[in-house]
């Protein structure tokens, strides 16, 4: 049961499908989740909450006589928590094509920072507990700037960009760029690059943005040491470094626990001068996002796709929580 992740949740349209092939498929997750910051008197909000989302993904493909396979992808979900019920969306598609290990993306693109192997947790929500509880484990989550980079949206129209994926042996390249075409024109260009050899993967991927405070290069390490799997994860986010120390093991052929912690970098006078949100401790206004943050996982598969996942986080600004829940996938 032990995993290294190769691939986020967003992916994976690159494998070989056979012609004119449409499939179905999803998951669906609920639970309880335990959240200390939530007050009822101040914003509402029960500390202990249901949050549940079922998801139906559509792939639909075809092969050219050429070979040059043709397709798409797009998402129905429907999710809530914080006692707060969500409706059913649609999201925008992303098309592509792809030939002989060569691939290109366009509308609702994957990302090239997104698709950096190590950059989440080796668990089925990609992060602790049974949905995320706040991705805080992600070295490019910092000072609340969070998932500020291209990334296949599950609940909107996404980045409606253009990518370029090349795979062969053990090497993985990938480039993207998204535009916004507003009043004033913002550009997003990443790229990223992987080997994996034997039973370890070192990928690098850096993005630039029109946006300010959204620059960033990472690094991550993962792989196998007997029946360990570690990683090593670092991100420089514009002058903000975070660094990620992650290790998972099987418990018997069911079980699976997970263990992360992550360091966060204050952030520097002179950008929070600049109009820079504010992370250091002990000043006023501070989001606290300064510091450590750990947490733990555990998983236990219940057989037929289904799992009973559950963790403890505890954030750099002190927040606790605590989720349990059954995820099942179909």
């Amino acid at each position: 049961m032990k995993k290294v992740l190769f691939a986020t949740t967003a992916l994976i349209a690159t494998a070989s499908m056979a012609a004119a092939d449409v499939r179905i498929s999803g998951y669906g997750r609920f639970g309880l989740d335990y959240n200390d910051a939530n007050d009822r008197a101040v914003n509402g909000i029960s500390k202990t909450t249901i949050t549940s989302r079922l998801r139906l993904q559509f792939d639909m493909s075809t092969e050219t006589d050429s070979g040059v396979t043709f397709g798409a992808r797009f998402r129905a979900q429907a999710e809530s928590r914080d006692n707060v019920p969500g409706g059913a969306v649609f999201n925008g598609a992303r098309f592509f094509a792809s030939y002989q290990g060569f691939t290109v993306g366009v509308g609702n693109i994957i990302g090239a920072i997104e698709n950096t192997p190590g950059l989440y947790l080796e668990t089925r929500t990609a992060g602790t507990g049974i949905d995320g509880a706040g991705f805080v484990s992600v070295v490019t989550n910092v000072n609340n700037e969070y998932f500020n980079w291209d990334a296949y949206s599950s609940a909107g129209v996404g980045a409606n960009g253009i990518e370029a994926l090349y795979s062969s042996g053990g090497f993985t390249g990938h480039l993207s760029y998204s535009t916004d075409n507003g009043p004033i024109s913002v550009d997003r260009f990443a790229a990223m690059l992987t080997y994996t050899f034997g039973d370890w993967t070192a990928s690098i991927s850096a993005q630039n943005s029109d946006i300010m405070w959204e620059d960033k290069v990472v690094v991550t390490v993962s792989g196998n040491i007997g029946d360990f799997g570690v990683r090593l994860a670092y991100a420089d986010n514009d002058g903000i470094a975070k660094w990620g120390l992650y290790g998972n093991y099987d418990i018997g052929a069911a079980s699976n626990i997970l263990l992360w912690v992550t360091d966060e970098e204050a952030v520097s006078a002179a950008d929070v001068a600049a109009g820079r949100g504010e992370n250091r401790d002990g000043v006023a206004g501070s989001n606290n996002g300064e510091g450590t943050s750990y947490g733990i996982h555990y998983s236990y598969d219940l057989g037929g796709g289904a799992s009973f996942e559950t963790g403890y986080r505890r954030a750099s600004n002190d927040n606790d929580t605590f989720q349990a829940g059954v995820y099942f996938s179909f």
